[in-house]
C-alpha cells in the first residue's frame, strides 16, 4: 500500500521546511532543543485531543530517592469507579518525549472508559543513560502496587503498553515478570507494543528502505542510541535489545507496526520471536503509515481505526 495521502502531504511540508532552512533533523539538534521541538509537534499532529477525560498529576518515587512525574487518565463518565489500568510509557528514543508529547495518546486510550491509563515519565538520556529508563519503569510499577487502592485501580487487570522506546520498556517489564514472577511488583495480563525498538545492536533492511523522508530517520535512531548507551556492550543487553533476550512465554501481546518505518523489520522479527517462545501474539500492520502514527490523530483519519482495533482487542481480554 502507498503512503496515506494525508500523511504524504504532511511529510512534503516537513521536507519543504527543511529545504528552506526553517527546520533541522532531530539528530542535528542538541537534546534539550530536540525535546522542546518534539513536544511542540503534538500541537500539530493532534491539536484537539478528547477533552472529556479526567487527568490527575502524580509523583512516583524511584530507588535512588528521586521523584518522577506521572499522570492518571480516566474517562469522566467513569469517575469514582475502580478500573483496570493501562500503564503507558511514552516513546522518544530515551532522549526526547514526555508526558506532554503523548498526552493525546493517553487521552484517546482512556476515552472508552474501559481502562484508566497511568503514564509514568522516566528520566532521559544523555543525562540519565541506560539502564535508568528501565529502572524508573520498574519503580513506577512498584509505586503503583502501593497506591492502586487509593487511586481506584484494579492491578489484577494490568496492561503494560507503550510506543517505540516506551514499547521496549513495556515488553522488558513483561519479560521480567514472566521470567522472575516472584520478583515482579505486579503481574500484567497483556502487553501492547506500538512499533517497538527491539534490537539496537544491528542495522536491518528497513533502516535502509526508510532511511529518511518518513518522519523517523535512521540517523536519528543512531543519535538516540549513542546518547542512551554508556558502552557498546549495552546494546547487547536484553533490557535495551529485548530481541536478544532469553526466549520465554509471556502474557498475550498486541504488536502494531507501521509499514513505512525504519523499525519495521525488527518489530516484525520481535513479534515472531515472541510467538515462537509461546506468547499469543496479535500483529497489526498499518501499511500506509509511518513511525509515531499514534500521535497523528489530528491529521490522518486512519489513526482512529488503529485505536479502534486496539480497543476491540483489549475488550476481548
Amino acid at each position: 500500500m502507498s503512503l496515506h495521502p494525508d500523511l504524504s502531504a504532511f511529510l512534503e511540508l516537513a521536507e519543504l521546511g527543511r529545504l528552506s532552512g526553517k527546520s533541522q533533523p532531530m539528530h542535528a539538534l542538541p537534546p534539550a532543543l530536540a525535546r522542546i521541538e518534539f513536544d511542540a509537534t503534538s500541537q500539530i499532529l493532534d491539536p484537539n485531543p478528547p477533552g472529556n477525560v479526567q487527568v490527575s498529576g502524580l509523583q512516583l518515587p524511584t530507588r535512588d530517592g528521586a521523584q518522577i512525574d506521572a499522570r492518571l487518565y480516566r474517562s469522566a463518565a467513569r469517575a469514582g469507579k475502580q478500573l483496570p489500568v493501562i500503564v503507558y510509557f511514552h516513546g522518544g528514543g530515551y532522549v526526547v518525549g514526555s508526558l506532554d508529547s503523548h498526552d493525546s495518546v493517553c487521552r484517546r486510550l482512556a476515552l472508552s472508559g474501559e481502562f484508566a491509563v497511568l503514564a509514568p515519565a522516566y528520566r532521559l538520556a544523555p543525562e540519565f543513560p541506560f539502564p535508568t529508563a528501565v529502572e524508573d519503569a520498574q519503580d513506577s510499577l512498584q509505586a503503583l502496587a502501593g497506591q492502586a487502592q487509593a487511586l481506584q485501580l484494579d492491578c489484577r487487570r494490568l496492561v503494560l503498553a507503550g510506543d517505540s522506546a516506551g514499547a521496549t520498556l513495556a515488553t522488558v517489564l513483561a519479560a521480567m515478570a514472566a521470567s522472575e514472577p516472584a520478583q515482579a511488583a505486579l503481574q500484567p495480563m497483556a502487553q501492547v507494543l506500538f512499533y517497538p525498538v527491539a534490537d539496537i545492536s544491528q542495522v536491518r533492511a528497513s533502516h535502509a528502505r526508510f532511511d529518511e523522508g518518513y518522519l523517523l530517520e535512521s540517523a536519528t535512531l543512531e543519535w538516540f542510541y549513542q546518547h542512551y548507551v554508556r558502552d557498546p556492550l549495552d546494546r547487547l543487553d536484553a533490557r535495551a535489545s529485548p530481541l536478544l533476550g532469553t526466549a520465554v512465554a509471556q502474557v498475550p501481546a498486541y504488536v502494531a507496526l507501521a509499514g513505512y518505518d525504519p523499525l519495521y523489520d525488527e518489530g516484525l522479527a520481535y513479534a515472531h520471536w515472541l510467538e515462537a517462545a509461546g506468547t499469543t501474539v496479535t500483529l497489526s500492520v498499518e501499511t500506509g503509515l509511518t513511525h509515531d502514527f499514534l500521535r497523528m490523530g489530528g491529521i490522518v483519519a486512519q489513526v482512529d481505526e488503529a485505536y479502534a482495533r486496539l480497543q476491540a482487542w483489549l475488550a476481548s481480554l
